[in-house]
C-alpha cells in the first residue's frame, strides 16, 4: 500500500513540476522588453498632397482575422491573406495621412508569422511608433481549439504617419485587478500610445487606445486616467484622443458619455441621436470606436465610418479629415 502511494505521489509531483515549468515557459515574453516600444523608419515611397486638409483613420484590425476574432474556429492562412488584400486595397484608397491601429500582430503565429504593421507602412507610411500588449509563447483563447494556444503571440497598437513623430510614449493602463494569476500572466496590457505629429511645424498630439473590454471597473479607471491625459496635452497642443474605448454610445450609463459632455471636444463622425455603428461587421449593432479632436485647435472638415471595409475585422475604420486653426 505504502509503495502505490509512494508512486502516486512522484507522479503528482512531476505533474506539478511539469505544470510550473509549461507555465514559466508560456509567460515567457519572446522579445526584449526593450523592443515593446520604439518609433521605427522607412525610406517607403510617399506623397502629402493635401492641401493643408489632413486626414487620420482609427482601427481595431482584430489582427485581421475578421468575425472569427475571438471566436473558437480554426482560422485559416487564406483568411488571413484575403483580409489583408482588402485592407491594403482599402487603406491605398483612402489614403490617409495617419493610421492609428489597435489589434495589429507582428509576425505573430496566430496571423501565419505575417508583420501586418510592416505591410500597411509599406504604402507610404515612413513613421510608425509601435507598442507591444502581447508578447507570449502560448494563449489558451478562444478556448477551441487547443492545437491554436501554441506558438508566439506578438501584438499590439501602432500608429503609421506619412509626417515625422516625435517623443512617443508607451503607457500600460491599470489590469483588471480580480483576474487569477494564471490568467493575468497570460494577459494583454492595455495601452495608451502618445506621440506628437509635425505638422505645418506644429506639434500635433495623437493619443491611440484600447480600453479593457470585459472588465468594466478596470475599463472605467483606464478611461479616467487617459482622460487626465487628454486634459493636460489639449491645454498646449491640438490634440487627437482615438481608438477602441470598448465602450457603448447608446448606453447612457457608459463613460465615454463624459466625452460627449465636454466643451470645446469635438467627435468625428458622429451623432449622438442616431451614432454610426463600428462593432460588429456582422450585424452592426454599436459604437465603441471613436476620434475625438480639441475645437479650438483643430477644425473638423468632414468624417465617415468606412464601411467599404467589410469583415476584414469585426469593426468599422473611422475616418476624420481636419486643419489646423
Amino acid at each position: 500500500m505504502k509503495s502505490i502511494f509512494r508512486v502516486v505521489l512522484k507522479f503528482l509531483l512531476l505533474l506539478v513540476g511539469l505544470f510550473i515549468i509549461f507555465f514559466f515557459w508560456a509567460s515567457s515574453p519572446t522579445m526584449d522588453e526593450a523592443e515593446y516600444a520604439k518609433i521605427i523608419t522607412h525610406e517607403y515611397t510617399t506623397t502629402n498632397n493635401n492641401d493643408s486638409i489632413y486626414s487620420i483613420v482609427t482601427y481595431n484590425i482584430g489582427y485581421l482575422s475578421g468575425m472569427t476574432n475571438n471566436r473558437a474556429v480554426v482560422k485559416t492562412k487564406e483568411l488571413f491573406d484575403s483580409n489583408l488584400k482588402k485592407v491594403l486595397e482599402k487603406v491605398k484608397k483612402v489614403n490617409p495621412d495617419i493610421i492609428a491601429l489597435q489589434e495589429v500582430d507582428y509576425n505573430a503565429a496566430r496571423s501565419y508569422e505575417v508583420n501586418q504593421e510592416e505591410k500597411l507602412a509599406e504604402l507610404g507610411y515612413n513613421f510608425v511608433a509601435r507598442g507591444v500588449n502581447w508578447d507570449e509563447h502560448y494563449v489558451p483563447f478562444p478556448y477551441w481549439p487547443p492545437s491554436m494556444h501554441f506558438g508566439k503571440i506578438v501584438s499590439g497598437q501602432s500608429i503609421l504617419s506619412k509626417y515625422e513623430l516625435k517623443d512617443y510614449q508607451r503607457i500600460v493602463l491599470e489590469r483588471v485587478a480580480d483576474n487569477p494569476f494564471y490568467r493575468d500572466a497570460l494577459y494583454l496590457d492595455r495601452l495608451a500610445q502618445v506621440v506628437k505629429v509635425i505638422l505645418e511645424g506644429k506639434e500635433v498630439v495623437v493619443i491611440n487606445l484600447h480600453l479593457e473590454a470585459f472588465d468594466k471597473t478596470t475599463r472605467v479607471r483606464q478611461f479616467e486616467y487617459v482622460l487626465n491625459l487628454f486634459n493636460k496635452y489639449k491645454k498646449k497642443y491640438p490634440t487627437i484622443l482615438l481608438g477602441d474605448f470598448n465602450s457603448k454610445a447608446r448606453d447612457i450609463k457608459s463613460v465615454i458619455r463624459k466625452m460627449f459632455e465636454m466643451e470645446n471636444v469635438g467627435n468625428a463622425a458622429f451623432e449622438i441621436s442616431n451614432p454610426a455603428n463600428t462593432f460588429d461587421t456582422k450585424d452592426l449593432f454599436e459604437r465603441i470606436d471613436y476620434i475625438f479632436y480639441t475645437e479650438n485647435s483643430i477644425e473638423y472638415v468632414n468624417g465617415k465610418v468606412l464601411n467599404e471595409f467589410g469583415q476584414a475585422s469585426d469593426h468599422l475604420p473611422i475616418e476624420m479629415k481636419f486643419k489646423l486653426k
